[in-house]
């Protein structure tokens, strides 16, 4: 005689429930941990308070979805607010302040950034009238050349991205 293996029903929802929670921690997207706590709260819950296996499921699919459709994206609007746009690359050089280091020779010169970078700089209207050593305001990057204006001038900031994925 086989014994009654509903009876150990809580034992496969608590597995699933951290499996979920492991998934949940390589993927950090949420969707796995709604699940978890809807395996948590539907699927064992119900359980523990005695009711049929299929009643379990059907608690467990629902506050998974419910959970999914509501909390997750709340979630993931308040991680994405509070992670503020950080330039990288090139993107970090545009409006970086720097030094003349070398004279213009035809149309290009040297200037060296405030991050200690050593770039190249192409002649334009405002570098005209730029000295070595004056401080200058990284305005545009073109490939492996930035152009450059005197430090009073004010850059334009970037346009902002929408880093928004859901």
């Amino acid at each position: 005689m086989l014994p009654d293996l509903t009876q150990y029903m809580w034992i496969a929802w608590l597995v699933l429930a951290i499996l979920f929670v492991i998934v949940e921690l390589l993927t950090l997207e949420f969707t796995f941990l709604m699940l978890a706590a809807g395996t948590l709260i539907g699927g064992l819950g119900v359980n523990l308070l005695g009711g049929v296996w299929w009643l379990q499921i059907l608690a467990a699919a629902a506050i998974s979805a419910l959970l999914l459709f509501t909390i997750r994206p709340l979630l993931l609007r308040a991680l994405h607010r509070s992670s503020a746009l950080q330039p990288t690359n090139v993107d970090a050089i545009y409006g970086l302040g720097g030094r003349l280091i070398a004279p213009f020779t035809g149309d290009v010169a040297s200037v060296r950034l405030d991050n200690g970078e050593l770039w190249s700089v192409t002649a334009s209207d405002d570098s005209a009238n730029i000295a070595v050593g004056d401080r200058v305001i990284v305005t545009a990057v073109r490939g492996a050349m930035v152009e450059i204006a005197p430090a009073n001038t004010t850059v334009a900031p970037l346009p902002h991205t929408d880093r928004s994925t859901d």
